[in-house]
């Protein structure tokens, strides 16, 4: 079997929720007996477990340089990928080789028969990362949930700590329709006797305290320090490199859970290698898409950031950026686009309304239709390279451009503007 092969069989013969949007297969049974097969790694691990509407990708990544920036040997597995499978899968920064992707796979079908499973494409990923990190002896392992929480393939392991960045609507058809039931999804990661870091509570603290309780997790919540200002005064808030207001609620929150890993858990983290991990997160873990700069003339920025939460801060940052805004954006059906229109700043900024090439696109004309019954002006293109190229070409020296609205749109982008 070749990767190429390895990853048509993971792509196309798997059911994949990030695919079609209707693959969620919620609970641990099957993702149980896939480890079992092979070992059960998450046995073998010392993992920080985390979760959360927004930011979970970034306080994952920044965990990861931390802990790499220590000394440590570290894993990071989060989802989804922007231009490469192997993304997902990190130890000390470095991808998964093409050959042990294909080995797994290999092993997984020649198994599979007897052992009578028909996993998801995310529960045959999760096991995947495990097994390497376990294979590869990491001394941690930074573990992104997929999907919610409770019934997150993740959820297999018993970590050290356990993090949620936020709660907002988003996946209500999974989750729940109040913030209270979404919460006590996240909230299902929570293990007896081990620390779980409340990164922003809102009006859902007393939600997160009986959570706590009724789960035996000690809760600590991020809001109650004032983490990010006592970095700032030591080393600067330059020092954190991933730019946007949304950036420096998850700043608090990291920093939060490393004094926890410091001390309930034992990890020793100089200050130096928290600094280190801020400052070259990009560059130790392999982060791409969180306000990430691709050029400065024009000034052009991408942000996967997809629902209403991380839209409340992404309007006010392309609000902010230089000369005239030119966007490009598109989202998936499955998303409250309505409500992230709504917030999408009209004055200064021409829209370049586009589809990714998944099912779960919402089309380029109703997004259009939608952005015009709000006030905001542009057209639509089929695609991301022809709204792309529509932009760069519209855009003066001093203008800005702006790529974002959903993970496809961002893996989208054509190769020339990545280079």
């Amino acid at each position: 079997m070749t990767y190429r092969e390895a990853i048509d069989f993971l792509y196309r013969q798997l059911p994949s929720f990030e695919r079609d949007g209707a693959s969620y297969k919620p609970g641990l049974q099957t993702t149980l007996r896939l480890s079992a097969m092979f070992g059960s790694p998450e046995k073998r691990l010392k993992t920080v477990h985390v979760a959360g509407t927004n930011g979970k990708g970034s306080t994952s990544h920044t965990l990861a340089a931390v802990l790499m920036s220590a000394g440590y040997r570290t894993g990071l597995y989060t989802s989804p990928h922007l231009f490469d499978f192997r993304e997902r899968i990190r130890v000390d920064g470095k991808v998964i080789p093409e050959a042990e992707v294909v080995d797994f796979v290999d092993r997984y079908l020649g198994m599979k028969d007897e052992f009578d499973v028909s996993p998801t494409f995310f529960e045959l990923t999760t096991v995947m990362a495990l097994e390497h990190f376990a294979r590869e002896g990491v001394d941690a392992a930074v573990i992104e949930v997929g999907l919610g929480g409770r019934l997150d393939s993740t959820n297999i392991i018993t970590p050290d700590l356990s993090v949620i960045t936020n709660i907002s609507k988003d996946h209500t058809q999974f989750l729940g329709n109040t913030l209270e039931e979404i919460a006590a999804e996240k909230a299902g990661i929570m293990k007896r006797g081990v620390p779980c870091v409340i990164g922003e509570a809102g009006g859902l603290r007393g939600v997160f305290e009986q959570l706590g309780a009724d789960h035996g997790s000690p809760v600590v919540f991020a809001e109650d320090g004032d983490y990010l200002g006592a970095f700032a005064e030591e080393f600067g808030v330059d020092a954190i490199s991933l730019k946007g207001e949304f950036q420096m609620k998850n700043a608090n929150t990291i920093l939060c859970a490393v004094d926890v890993l410091r001390g309930t858990v034992g990890r020793s983290i100089p200050d130096g290698a928290v600094e280190r991990g801020f400052r070259d997160v990009c560059g130790l873990t392999g982060l791409m898409g969180r306000w990430t700069v691709l050029r400065e003339h024009p000034y052009v920025v991408c942000d996967t950031g997809h629902n209403s939460g991380a839209w409340q801060y992404l309007a006010g940052d392309i609000s902010r950026m230089p000369g005239r805004v030119h966007a490009v954006i598109g989202f998936v059906a499955d998303k409250d686009v309505e409500s992230i229109v709504r917030m999408m700043p009209k004055d200064n900024v021409t829209y370049y309304f586009t589809q990714a090439s998944t099912p779960r696109a919402l089309s380029s004309g109703d997004l259009a239709g939608m952005g015009h019954a709000n006030g905001l002006s542009g057209d639509a293109y089929g695609n991301v390279a022809d709204a792309c190229t529509a932009a760069m070409t519209a855009a003066a020296d001093g203008d800005s451009v702006f790529i974002g609205g959903s993970n496809y749109v961002v893996s989208e982008i054509p190769e020339s503007l990545r280079r």
